[in-house]
């Protein structure tokens, strides 16, 4: 049964506000009319979570938020879309991990972003063990921790068993890959979309790229593509697998539900394609709507929709 697929989510949590029918910022005090401003839970681990269980897996979210009125929004919601919050820790430190998102008429998304409470979460503040009775272990953000805090972790759920994926939050910069290096060998699955992986390697071809991060230890590389879909390299091959065409409202959200929709496929068993197919119909159900959270699809409505669509590829 997929409801007894366990997922553990560590790391960025964050509550989005979303902003629709921006065309420009007012001057001075003025103010100006949008269609719509949403919030919904997001973050490499936030997002991805929510996600999951809305797929049918038991999601359990470890991370860090303010002792604010933002973390109880989003403790809220993040309960309210069926995620298991006991991991989740408080902190009077900082604030509540928080962004804006003006979304334009044509769908460009620029961003103000609060790193906060993020930045405080620490290896002393996960049970490790409570972690390790999952089936899969998935890391969002492995920047906030770092490669040494990182490493252990992934390495903890290796010799427990389980498998790995991690999603970088950051955008892609040599230096940024140089301090998560420790952590890569005991990732199965890299999930960074095509501009994380160019800029971390300083490659030119995506899937030379994506070859450069298996060298660095990484098991397997899943790119997501925007509107081109997924890559999936491994040391002998390499899957493309073409996005879902879609009416797209909002693709905030859209690499988490990857992350998501590939992560069940693996742990359930399928194959890397299915996988891929999966992870790329899935993030088509939230590009038709607002935030991680968008939409009522489960399992079942996304795998009768890879069926009416015939399957990319």
């Amino acid at each position: 049964m997929v409801s007894q697929v366990d997922i553990a989510v560590v790391g960025v949590h964050v509550l989005d506000t979303h902003v629709l029918g921006v065309t420009s910022i007012p001057d001075g005090s003025e103010g100006q009319l949008v269609e719509t401003i949403k919030i919904s839970p997001a973050g490499t681990a936030g997002g991805t979570a929510v996600v999951l269980s809305r797929l049918g897996a038991r999601a359990r979210s470890y991370g860090a938020v303010g002792a604010d009125a933002l973390g109880d929004t989003l403790l809220g919601l993040l309960k309210t879309n069926g995620v298991d919050i006991a991991g989740m820790v408080r902190t009077t430190a900082s604030q509540t991990s928080a962004s804006v998102i003006p979304v334009r008429p044509n769908g460009d998304r620029p961003a103000w972003h609060c790193p906060g409470a993020n930045a405080t979460l620490t290896l002393d503040a996960l049970d490790l063990d409570d972690i390790a009775r999952a089936a899969h272990l998935h890391l969002g953000g492995p920047e906030f921790l770092g490669g040494a805090a990182a490493a252990t972790l992934l390495k903890h759920a290796k010799d427990h068993g389980l498998s790995t994926s991690v999603d970088i939050l950051a955008g892609g910069n040599p230096g940024l890959l140089a301090w998560i290096a420790e952590a890569l060998p005991h990732t199965d699955y890299l999930l960074p979309n095509d501009e994380q992986v160019l800029g971390f390697t300083g490659a030119t071809d995506l899937e030379a790229g994506a070859r450069a991060l298996l060298e660095a230890g990484a098991g397997c590389v899943a790119v997501t593509r925007g509107g081109a879909g997924a890559l999936v390299v491994l040391p002998e091959e390499s899957i493309a697998v073409p996005a879902y065409a879609v009416d797209v409202l909002d693709t905030t959200g859209c690499g988490d539900a990857f992350s998501a929709g590939f992560i069940l496929g693996r742990t359930l068993g399928r194959d890397l394609t299915a996988s891929a197919r999966l992870g790329c119909a899935t993030a088509a159900q939230v590009a038709g709507g607002v935030g991680t959270d968008a939409g009522s699809y489960d399992l079942a409505a996304v795998e009768a929709f890879i069926a009416q669509n015939q399957g990319p590829g």
